[in-house]
């Protein structure tokens, strides 16, 4: 068990997915771009990417412009030599083992917080 405390520190988002491919020499790993809310100092929108092992269960084109929920605020990671910064959240159904990203029900901002 983790306390309330804890699960505060993890901020998840809203991000929006602005372009997504295979990762070459990989048959899990999907490299996303995102809009996740992120600005630079001048207020200029940043993208973010983000790696996630969904090729088996989407393709490239069907998730373009789908908002998806992202960790925010894990520390970068490097996988097959790319930086991930973030993490999808997805649900594995415990019968058919089907892979579904969790998304938003309504239209909401990039990097809307979930609470």
């Amino acid at each position: 068990m983790i306390s309330i405390e804890d699960f505060a520190k993890i901020e998840l988002r809203v991000a929006k997915i602005l372009s997504a491919e295979r990762v070459d020499g990989s048959e899990k790993l999907m490299k996303l771009e995102v809009d996740a809310g992120d600005t630079d100092e001048a207020g200029t929108p940043l993208r973010r990417q983000v790696l996630a092992g969904i090729t088996k269960a989407y393709e490239p084109e069907a998730l373009l412009n789908k908002a998806v929920v992202i960790v925010a605020n894990l520390e970068p990671r490097k996988l097959m030599g790319m930086e991930s910064n973030g993490m999808l959240l997805a649900a594995t159904d415990s019968s058919t083992g089907v892979l579904a990203l969790l998304t938003p029900d309504l239209d909401v901002a990039p990097g809307s917080k979930i609470r």
